[in-house]
Parts: structure tokens; C-alpha cells; sequence
């Protein structure tokens, strides 16, 4: 196993596979794991992209105990992981919350960021702004996290329900439901961020294509909040996936994959 030193005996978990000086690099959503993009990593794998995957501070296997677990925080591991593993091109991709930290991790590579990917990102806002009628608000936000703090199982055993509206079956959902109860107690903190997340400057400004994904039928991240990219950043482009929630590559792999390597091919050249 691998880990990113991050001082004072805490690391980040790690995996690559592949190799080279390019590759994409996997960021997956709040209180998840690198083990979400299972479905996806051995097909990108034989196809001879170098994939890089981390595990959020007080998500899977890294600590549990970061005194700062802000999408910051996290973005800058994954700018230190990028360079620890000395890549020289990346394409970011990030699911859901994974998708904020993604933005500001994209922001801070700057050149060596050759693409990003949104998968039904929470970004750039998650809550309704005076400018922006999408989504919750930040009292839905407290109230997600008082539900937490109340019924910590129960609340996760729900979430793991709500992720896909296609039928994934039992077996599925028990799996994100374990996932999801591997992340660190006080990893709400991470989470309460989206209250205020607005990255919508940032993002229109990123100097890399963007590539969103929606589900039509995401129940986490209001579908419009996806798709704003596609009117602001000036070289986007959204994929939409009909009748599908929160988990494209979960839900519909092939077609998920389909249009992530085009992407691919573009920024980081045809492999395999």
C-alpha cells in the first residue's frame, strides 16, 4: 500500500496504476473511497492510461484524524500527489464533492492540468445563491449534518439508497452503505462546506476543457448545477445520461466510459 506523507504521522492513501508522466487522476465524493471507481478503473487500465487514485483525509484508508479535512486541504494533496508521482499532465476527475476539490486542485496545477472531468460535481455552487435558484439551501445543509450526527448508520444506509436511481440491486447499495461507514466520525466538517462553495468564478476561468456529466435523475446534485458549466467555461462540454442519479459510472459504465475516453484521447493521447 502507498501513502502520501502529510507530517505529524498522517497520510493519505494512494493507489497507481500504469505508468508514465500522464495520467488521470480519480478524486471520488464526500465519505466514499478510491474503491467507487471500481467499476471503471481496469477497463482505463487496459487501455493504457496510467490511473491514479487517492482516498480523501477521513475517507477509506488514510487518516482518520486530520485536524483539517476542508476541500483546500484536500485539494492540496492531490497537488502534492501529483507531484510526488512526478507527473507532468494530468486530467483531473472528480465525483461529486470530489468535483469542488477537483476545481481547486485543476486551479492550482494550472498548465499541468490538461482536462477536467465533473461526474455530477457539486460544484461550482451546491446551495441556492440570491444568483442562483439550484439545489438546497444551507439550512438543507444542517440539517444533512444534524441527521448524521443523530443516526450516523441509518443516515449512511440511506444516502447509499439515494446515490443511484437505476436499479443496482442490494448487493450494490450494501457495498457503498460500507464504504460510506469507513469514513472518519467528523468528516461532516468536509461536508458542511458546500453551504457556502461557490467556485463559479474559478471555474469559468480554468485555462483546461472541462467535461461535465449529469444524470438526468441525480437526487444529490440538482441536475442544472451540472450543466452550468456548459454555459460558462469556454471550452465545455456536458454529457448527459437520461434516467441515471448520481453514479454514471456506477449506473451506466459503458456509455460512462465511452465518452470519458474521447476525452481522454484528446488531453492525454491514445493509449494501448
Amino acid at each position: 500500500m502507498s501513502y502520501l506523507d502529510r507530517g505529524n504521522d498522517r497520510y493519505v492513501y494512494y493507489e497507481s496504476y500504469g505508468s508514465g508522466v500522464s495520467a488521470l487522476v480519480l478524486i471520488h465524493g464526500w465519505g466514499m473511497s478510491c474503491r467507487t471507481w471500481d467499476h471503471v478503473v481496469p477497463t482505463l487500465v487496459s487501455a493504457g492510461y496510467r490511473v491514479v487514485l487517492l482516498d480523501h483525509r477521513g475517507c477509506g484508508r488514510s487518516g482518520m484524524d486530520f485536524e483539517d479535512m476542508s476541500i483546500p486541504a484536500i485539494a492540496g494533496d492531490v497537488v502534492d500527489l501529483v507531484d510526488h508521482l512526478d507527473l507532468e499532465s494530468v486530467v483531473l476527475n472528480g465525483w461529486s464533492l470530489g468535483a469542488a476539490v477537483a476545481v481547486e486542485a485543476a486551479d492550482r496545477l494550472g498548465g499541468r492540468c490538461s482536462g477536467l472531468v465533473l461526474t455530477t460535481g457539486a460544484t461550482p455552487v451546491y446551495v441556492q445563491k440570491p444568483d442562483s435558484p439550484h439545489g438546497g439551501t444551507a439550512e438543507d445543509v444542517a440539517n444533512t449534518l444534524a441527521a448524521l450526527a443523530a443516526d450516523r448508520v441509518g443516515f449512511l444506509r440511506g444516502l447509499s439508497q439515494a446515490v443511484c436511481a437505476k436499479p443496482v440491486g442490494e448487493d450494490v447499495e450494501n457495498w457503498l452503505w460500507s464504504i460510506f461507514l469507513q469514513s472518519s466520525p467528523v468528516a461532516g466538517s468536509t461536508l458542511g462546506e458546500l453551504a457556502d462553495l461557490d467556485q463559479r468564478e474559478q471555474l469559468k476561468n480554468l485555462p483546461m476543457p472541462v467535461l461535465s456529466f449529469v444524470g438526468s435523475e441525480d437526487a444529490i446534485v440538482a441536475p442544472p448545477i451540472c450543466r452550468w458549466v456548459g454555459d460558462h467555461h469556454p471550452e465545455s462540454k456536458v454529457v448527459e445520461f437520461e434516467g441515471v442519479g448520481h453514479a454514471p459510472f456506477i449506473e451506466v459504465p459503458e456509455a460512462y466510459l465511452e465518452a470519458l475516453q474521447e476525452f481522454l484521447q484528446e488531453k492525454l493521447g491514445t493509449r494501448g
